[in-house]
């Protein structure tokens, strides 16, 4: 039985979230602020956490940048404010995905789903290795290195750079990329693959404002020169 941490202060929004969680088959942990949603996923190892942006105590950023230190666990961040900045930010710091409230549970449940189904896909691709360039993917350490020196990668943008390597030369929209990383049929702004090329070219390019291998295709999408 997979588990879950629900760190969230709305405590109806917690008591729906347990009780939808519990119903699709999770065993659900749940911490009404940051701190204690700290102390739940380093004793209870979650193979997933749900957590609000804003907590007393310890807010749902800092959380996330305390974590990442600490697990790899996968986060889907609760916000219920609009403004791109505070999702860029909560990506920038680790959270794996975001659903802004209000929302629907059918597509929570979904996005869970897709996270944790992501997360044991890695675990199976642990002993594959990939090269294209002078970059090389240690999947066993989910890592990347360029010219053997390890890229300091998001979770997100290892796995966007690990599905394009894998298929250098290829076209694909936005919304292929979000679905085939994010995991589901997105329903928000397609710009969050933007986001991730944009900081994965300040990492694997010479000249970022140049790119040679994350190429923009006007009106469709990217595609990787490998």
């Amino acid at each position: 039985m997979k588990k879950i941490l629900v760190v969230e202060d709305e405590s109806t929004l917690v008591a729906t979230l347990k009780f939808n969680l519990e119903r699709d088959g999770y065993q659900v942990f749940t911490a009404m602020d940051g701190e204690a949603g700290l102390s739940l996923a380093r004793e209870e190892k979650p193979d997933l956490i749900v957590l609000d942006l804003m907590l007393p105590r310890l807010d749902g950023l800092e959380f996330c940048r305390i974590l990442r230190r600490e697990q790899a666990t996968p986060i889907l961040m609760l916000t219920a404010k609009t403004e791109e900045v505070d999702k860029v930010v909560g990506l920038e710091l680790g959270a794996d995905d975001y659903v802004t409230k209000p929302f629907g549970m059918r597509e929570l449940l979904a996005r869970v789903r897709a996270l944790l189904r992501r997360t044991e896909k890695a675990a199976q691709e642990e002993g594959e290795s990939i090269v294209a360039g002078d970059l090389r993917v240690d999947m066993a350490r989910r890592q990347i290195f360029r010219d053997g020196e390890a890229l300091p990668l998001k979770p997100k943008e290892y796995e966007l750079l690990v599905f394009f390597a894998r298929h250098p030369g290829r076209a694909y929209t936005r919304e292929q990329l979000l679905s085939e990383i994010w995991g589901y049929d997105f329903l928000g702004d397609s710009r969050t693959v933007d986001v991730h090329v944009r900081w994965l070219r300040q990492k694997i390019e010479d000249e970022p404002s140049k790119p040679t291998r994350l190429i923009t295709l006007r009106g469709t999408g990217y595609r990787f020169e490998g």
